[in-house]
């Protein structure tokens, strides 16, 4: 995989902010070295988020997301201002983009305060140092530059790139097995099945798995048991895509580890013992009680779609109740999450890991319960603990008594 061809979801995103004017676009463009964004004296010329994956050294793959102005009036432009707050939950360094020869305004200032409330490392660029008389000295997390001369937009790349944590060597499975282990992965091949080529979540195990000097082997949920008889030692773990896990249970003794893609990636993703938490709440739904089933990529619903046809009917089987289900997917999770009793979330893979960790929060905020699809089918199946035994320390003290 090159790194253009990095996922979007392990990609550093960087957004660009300012007032209108500020010459956001033209910076976008400078540092990009692309005319990514649409330049005009016209104040106000984004209308909408510009998105762009691309490879910036010395930072390696980004997502550059060029903003609208954030200082835009009326109902149109309070439309544009909620777009950019909405970047701001996917933003891991936050570009704020000034004009020098003006200097900071209010919404600034309010764009500073966001980035503090939210986190977000921030810098400052002070654009259009080439209409001033004199540059002040700088702070650590400022910078003057002037997008149209092409004045010291090298350094700040560089800055940029000292703000953003080096990569981050997160682990999928890795740190779980040894060199010369057999890790088989079930993966089903039905009418959801992408044609031709494996998603996301099982790709990146295959890789983890490989990094680690182990085997991967490759089966349909039906070959499991014939594939486990062929071999003389047993497996040192079994990874399935959820939707099979009744099955794969009961076809593998107890003591091989079992777990799955989507338990996997909420650890990877930061939200494992969030989500095993969030599971309990099950228990408690009730007639009239409406539950959110989130995606965070956008697919062709099939016959039997897991997040419209599948967790619903399981929700009704397990509880017994007359529950409302609301759906949602790609980038428009709900603001407001009072209504819902319990949030069913994807395993991410399509998503930042602060995206997650944004919804995770907001859900917190509000009181209401969050898991992702993985773990509420193991505790629908009753395997729960087992499929997360690998984690002894989500079980320590006995916190989590979901089963």
């Amino acid at each position: 995989m090159g790194m253009n061809d990095t996922p979007s979801g392990e990609r550093v995103h960087i957004g660009f902010f300012g007032r209108r004017n500020a010459g956001k676009s033209s910076l976008v463009n400078a540092v990009t070295g692309q005319d990514l964004a649409v330049v005009s004296e016209v104040r106000g010329t984004t209308t909408d988020p510009v998105k762009k994956a691309m490879e910036l050294l010395p930072l390696g793959p980004v997502m550059i997301i060029d903003t609208p102005g954030f200082d835009d009036e009326g109902s149109l432009g309070e439309q544009r201002i909620r777009k950019t707050r909405q970047v701001l939950n996917r933003t891991d360094l936050a570009v704020l983009v000034v004009d020098g020869s003006v200097g900071m305004k209010e919404c600034d200032q309010e764009l500073v305060q966001l980035f503090r409330d939210k986190e977000i490392p921030y810098l400052i660029v002070w654009n259009k140092s080439d209409l001033l008389e004199s540059i002040p000295e700088e702070k650590e997390n400022e910078i003057y530059v002037s997008a149209e001369q092409g004045i010291r937009i090298y350094e700040l790349k560089e800055k940029m790139a000292h703000l953003i944590e080096s990569p981050n060597q997160k682990m999928l499975v890795r740190d779980l097995i040894h060199a010369d282990d057999l890790v088989i992965l079930v993966i089903p091949i039905d009418k959801a099945a992408p044609k031709g080529r494996l998603i996301l979540p099982q790709q990146m195990m295959v890789r983890d798995i490989l990094d680690a000097g182990a085997t991967a082997i490759c089966a349909k949920e039906l070959e499991l048991p014939r594939l486990l008889a062929k071999f003389n030692e047993k497996p040192a773990m079994v990874i399935t895509d959820s939707q099979a896990f009744a099955r794969v249970a009961a076809d593998i003794p107890t003591e091989i580890p079992l777990t799955s893609f989507s338990i996997l990636m909420a650890r990877y993703k930061g939200f494992l013992e969030e989500a095993v938490k969030g599971a309990q709440a099950i228990e408690q739904l009730k007639d009239g009680d409406t539950v959110l089933i989130a995606e965070g990529c956008t697919h062709h619903r099939q016959c039997d779609d897991i997040g419209t046809v599948k967790l619903p009917r399981w929700l009704k089987e397990y509880t017994g109740a007359e529950l409302k289900i609301e759906t949602s997917s790609g980038l428009g999770f709900p603001e407001d999450l009072s209504p819902y009793s319990l949030i069913i979330h994807c395993g991410g893979c399509m998503l930042n890991e602060r995206e997650v960790r944004y919804r995770m929060k907001c859900a917190a905020d509000q009181g209401v319960p969050f898991t992702n699809y993985g773990i509420a089918i193991s505790y629908f199946q009753g395997i729960l603990r087992r499929c997360t035994s690998i984690f002894p320390q989500l079980w320590e003290n006995e916190m989590n008594t979901p089963e």
